[in-house]
């Protein structure tokens, strides 16, 4: 058992939640300290603290939210009696939250992100391991400097990579082509790999609203100029494999950015970069001679979290093209 804290914060999800009759669902039930009182042997491993962030489903979780928890997130690691935190959370949005506590992270000690895809009244609920693995890791002299994780099914995941590849599964949290940073194990935490290129933000505030465009077969502009005229600072299109988009949305793109907006280009899917292979209408090559800036690997969900921070910090960055390439193409 280690002499310093390791700080529980709650924010709400399944994993703190009970079937209602009434509502012929699951709902928010559990505090951070219930969670926590269902999981023999955590007082083992640290000294515990609890704070209640809220308690929502993940759906209802904003970038405002996440910033807010991240503020007190820092906030509680620069005590020195603190070793690190975990932060219950619902699926739905996790691998969206972990990985904005991730490039907004100042501190270097640990902060574990977990959840659960069973209930707390469920037949074998899932979170309790879940919270008795993630404490481990925060309170390990190893996790320093790993940047924030996701921890569920004994797994450690990076939040650049991690994400729900199925609705109800309780393995659902994979990280395509990468795979694991390490596991929990019964005596100690197996690490395998340190995750590289994660670049970090550190704006005074969240200023910046950027929408997020999905192309669909027959797309044209109507949703780019829908955003723009939202007064938006930056748009992400997520476009089909390289990146390529309908050729009937590149004039709304070309005004967009002509507007000095932002506009970045990801693919819907789950592996491989953004990047100008062909040349015809609608091509990365294309978009790219109008201004976009390609993404790299990044999911769009992920990419506009990360395009909100970047311009609420350096909103110059929104017509420098080259500069968004080598924040976000890694």
């Amino acid at each position: 058992m280690i002499d310093k804290k390791v700080v529980v914060v709650a924010t709400g999800g399944t994993i703190a939640m009970k079937y209602d009759k009434e509502k012929h669902g699951l709902v928010p039930a559990c505090s951070g300290k219930d969670l926590a009182d269902a999981v023999p042997g955590l007082g083992d491993i640290a000294p515990l603290e609890f704070v209640q962030f809220s308690n929502i489903a993940s759906p209802g979780m904003t970038p405002q939210n996440m910033w807010d928890l991240h503020c007190k997130i820092e906030e509680l690691l620069a005590r020195d009696d603190v070793a690190g935190v975990v932060v219950t959370h619902g699926t739905d949005t996790l691998e969206e939250t972990s990985f904005f506590l991730d490039i907004t992270a100042k501190s270097q000690k640990p902060v574990v992100c977990t959840a659960a895809m069973r209930g707390a009244s469920d037949i074998s609920p899932d979170g309790p391991y879940n919270i008795y693995c993630s404490l481990k890791t925060a309170a390990s002299p190893q996790a320093v400097g790993m940047g924030v994780m996701v921890c569920l099914d004994e797994i450690l995941q990076a939040p650049g990579e991690v994400m729900k590849t199925h609705s109800a599964n309780p393995a659902t949290f994979q990280s395509p082509w990468w795979g694991p940073i390490g596991y929990v194990d019964i005596d100690h935490i197996v690490w395998r790999r340190k995750v590289l290129g994660v670049k970090r933000f550190h704006p005074q505030a969240l200023t910046a609203r950027v929408d997020l465009i999905k192309c669909m077969t027959g797309s044209t502009r109507d949703y780019v100029d829908f955003a723009v005229n939202q007064g938006v600072k930056g748009i992400v299109i997520e476009g089909f494999g390289r990146g390529n988009v309908p050729p009937a949305m590149v004039p709304g793109i070309a005004d967009a950015i002509k507007k000095g907006i932002a506009v970045i280009l990801t693919t819907r899917t789950p592996g491989g970069r953004v990047l100008d292979v062909y040349g015809y209408p609608g091509s990365v090559t294309d978009t790219r001679s109008v201004g976009i800036a390609a993404a790299g690997e990044i999911s769009a969900a992920k990419a506009r979290l990360k395009l909100m921070v970047v311009l609420s910090e350096h909103p110059e960055y929104a017509t420098q093209r080259d500069k968004l390439e080598e924040i976000f193409d890694i």
